[in-house]
């Protein structure tokens, strides 16, 4: 299973995953106070496992799509708004946070794409992906009759 980066956008080595993360067409990087969460893809004899670092995140700011050319899409959108008020004060004050993350990993032939899981968990997103068992497997072929 590899991870996709769609990159409009080519800066040498720095890879492709950090030019787009945040969409930064507009900002210079150095402005940024966040980072890409870190991911782990781990395979067994069952299954391969997606786990990303999300410290803060719920399982709400996340979605994960299966896209109709057999990608599997991990968006996370997360949005906070603080406001304070002084009532003596003539002043507002207000601060802004906002992350979004996409990754889209190419999933393989052998995987279940029904039975795919995800669970939430001390700041870690975790995603089963079964793979296919040997009777499976042997539905998928085709015997074509000759007439």
């Amino acid at each position: 299973m590899m991870p996709t980066v769609y990159s409009t956008r080519n800066q040498g080595w720095i890879p492709a995953l950090f030019n787009d993360f945040f969409n930064d067409n507009w900002m210079p990087a150095v402005k940024y106070h966040t980072s890409a969460p870190a991911v782990n893809v781990s395979e067994d004899e069952k299954e391969y496992k997606v786990e990303i670092a999300a410290p803060g995140m719920t399982k709400e700011d996340f979605t994960i799509q299966l896209s109709t050319e057999g990608d599997m899409i991990i968006s996370m959108e997360k949005k906070t708004e603080n406001k304070e008020e002084k009532e003596k004060k003539t002043y507002l004050r207000r601060e802004f946070s906002y992350s979004k993350f996409e990754q889209r990993f190419t999933l393989p032939d052998n995987v279940e794409k029904t039975k795919i899981s995800a669970g939430m968990e001390h700041g870690v997103l975790t995603i089963n992906i079964p793979k296919k068992t040997e009777e499976e497997k042997a539905k998928e072929t085709l015997n074509i009759e000759i007439k």
